[in-house]
């Protein structure tokens, strides 16, 4: 058991000189997508900062196996098999124990598994797409699946994303929600993409790229790739000589 009381307060300001542009024209769906009046800055609600509550129970034993959580008995899913895992950081590099992650991707060519997919790649029926974790006391996950494949979409005339697997974080409020994208070390796609290209700094878009890390590969099974994700940490407790409380 832990005595150590739970973290309270406000999160850390949102870097908007970090994040891209919410109005990057390059990128199409951004146009009607984006605020069309200024913004606002609002304090945190209690909701806002001690939320959102979920049930660990919530997970399934093959929730974190893409492999084989949507295959038939005895079969698995088609590709290159990897290990996702890394680490679930504050703004202060300390680990965020209990996140829940939800992750999802298109399969070993580009297909996702969705009634509207408008690609031709073929579906695998053993392969769903989606699974869960949930990060463990030092903010460490980990899941098994097949690399995805790139797929072109209609946002250019010849425009094609680049492999990648989408993250949902929930941490310890809702401040701290974190939808992204993970991309694989060497895709040339990455840099061609109208999406990442509407990221200015590229230390951001390389902190989107999961390098490979041969020191955790399986033998004969599954290559590993490494991804971190930082989440907003807290600010400390205010003094009167440093208001900005950090």
């Amino acid at each position: 058991m832990d005595n150590a009381k739970p973290e309270t307060g406000a999160f850390y300001p949102r870097d908007r000189n970090w994040h891209p542009k919410a109005f990057t024209p390059d990128y199409k769906t951004s146009v009607l997508r984006s605020p069309q009046k200024a913004l606002l800055s609002l304090s945190g609600t209690t909701s806002e900062i001690t939320g959102p509550v979920f049930g660990h129970e919530i997970l399934g034993e093959k929730d974190n196996d893409l492999i084989h959580n949507f295959a038939a008995p005895g079969e698995s899913a088609i590709g290159q098999r990897i290990i996702v895992h890394g680490r679930v950081l504050d703004e202060r590099g300390i680990g965020v124990a209990g996140v829940l992650l939800e992750f999802w991707q298109a399969n070993a060519g580009g297909r996702y598994r969705h009634k509207k997919e408008g690609y031709i790649g073929a579906l695998d029926p053993n392969f769903g797409g989606c699974g869960r974790a949930i990060t463990d006391e030092n903010g460490y996950y980990f899941f098994r699946t097949v690399k995805p494949g790139p797929y072109p979409w209609p946002n250019g005339v010849n425009d094609w994303r680049p492999a990648h697997i989408h993250f949902s974080l929930f941490g310890h409020g809702f401040a701290q929600r974190l939808i992204t994208q993970m991309y694989f070390e060497g895709d040339p796609l990455i840099a061609l993409c109208p999406i990442v290209r509407t990221i200015s700094d590229q230390a951001a878009i390389d902190q989107l790229v999961a390098p490979l890390d041969m020191a955790n590969t399986i033998p004969m099974d599954a290559r590993a790739y490494k991804f971190d994700m930082v989440l907003r940490g807290r600010r400390s407790t205010m003094f009167e000589n440093r208001m900005e409380g950090n």
